[in-house]
């Protein structure tokens, strides 16, 4: 089994590379022309862009927080709902893989930080031994 510093590095580097993939994204939504042209070429309103791109940061911060339990696992759904429904929606509209494979991977990549997630909880979340148990009666 890997050490909890290596698992803890996995983690940055994955995490880190998928926040930066995300912020960078939701500042396109916001700011770039040929993007919002897409959100309109996938029959999206355009203030589904706006509030999309106010998702991604917020969620971008709630996975760099350090927090753990429910709300980060809650944050990972979120995500890997959202890349799950661009990749659909990418299909639904006959983009070719050139543009639906970028949800795919970055799926890949937030899949890459919620194992090392899991895995860095894992390790440094200790059982109790049964000497403690015992000795605690």
């Amino acid at each position: 089994m890997a050490n909890s510093k290596t698992l803890r590095i996995a983690f940055w580097l994955a995490t880190s590379f998928f926040c930066l993939w995300m912020l960078f994204t939701a500042y396109a939504q916001l700011e770039l022309t040929q993007v919002k042209q897409v959100f309109a070429h996938l029959g999206f309103p355009d203030y589904f862009r706006v509030e999309l791109s106010v998702a991604k940061i917020l969620g971008v911060v709630g996975l760099l927080a350090p927090i753990k339990g429910l709300f980060k696992e809650w944050i990972y759904a979120g995500f890997a709902i959202t890349l799950a429904s661009a990749f659909i929606a990418h299909l639904s509209a006959g983009d070719g893989p050139a543009i639906f494979l970028w949800p795919l991977t970055a799926g890949a990549v937030l899949g890459l930080s919620y194992f090392f997630y899991r895995k860095s909880l894992a390790v440094t979340t200790v059982p109790a031994s049964n000497t403690e148990l015992a000795g605690a009666h």
